[in-house]
């Protein structure tokens, strides 16, 4: 039996027919969850993670699975606390791309942290520190994992102790700090303009 697009589309079953890219948010929001896991081996990867650090707002968490996807990271690690999908303010704020990001929860960033430098990846962290460097200066040995920290805390003290490097972003006006998700986003587009071919 074949559908056309516009019964793949209410069947939920996947990409419309003819169609082997991209999907749009409606087709995300609306994508089934058994088939966009299916899929996610198929999804060329970055080598690059994304570690979120006792990030509590669901609706951050939400749109950190929207950046992760944009990268096109290997994973995401929810760590602390805190609420994992399926959830409708991470469904929401992720258009749906949470089915399509590989994701995993832990109870603690150190024992996340400590895994994932048995595993090779170079720790970087996205915090204000007086040993951190301007991000525009810093340089990368893929893998990466990049740790986001609380929105009001920061990353914890346990983790900075882990980390290879911290990175952060100039502040120029009478702000002291972007939001966890907008600093994230600059940093880790960085991180892959410099360990991706530059033809890519």
């Amino acid at each position: 039996m074949k559908l056309n697009s516009h019964q793949i589309r209410k069947s939920k079953v996947g990409l419309p027919a003819g169609r082997q890219g991209s999907l749009n948010s409606k087709e995300l929001r609306k994508s089934n969850e058994s088939y966009a896991k299916s899929k996610q081996d198929s999804i060329k990867r970055n080598p690059i993670v994304l570690v979120l650090d006792n990030v509590l707002d669901t609706y951050n968490i939400g749109s950190f699975f929207r950046l992760a996807d944009a990268l096109g990271v290997q994973k995401i690690y929810l760590c602390g606390p805190v609420v994992t999908p399926p959830n409708i303010k991470i469904h929401r704020a992720s258009i749906g791309t949470w089915k399509w990001v590989p994701w995993e929860q832990y109870d603690s960033t150190v024992e996340c942290i400590q895994k994932l430098k048995a595993d090779g990846f170079e720790i970087a962290a996205c915090e204000q520190d007086k040993t951190s460097v301007n991000y525009l200066q810093a340089k990368y040995q893929k893998p990466v994992a990049l740790i986001a920290g609380s929105e009001t805390y920061g990353i914890s003290k346990d983790v900075l102790k882990l980390v290879d490097k911290i990175v952060e972003i100039p502040m120029y006006g009478i702000n002291i700090s972007l939001n966890v998700l907008v600093a994230t986003s600059i940093i880790s587009f960085d991180i892959l303009s410099k360990i991706l071919p530059k033809d890519r």
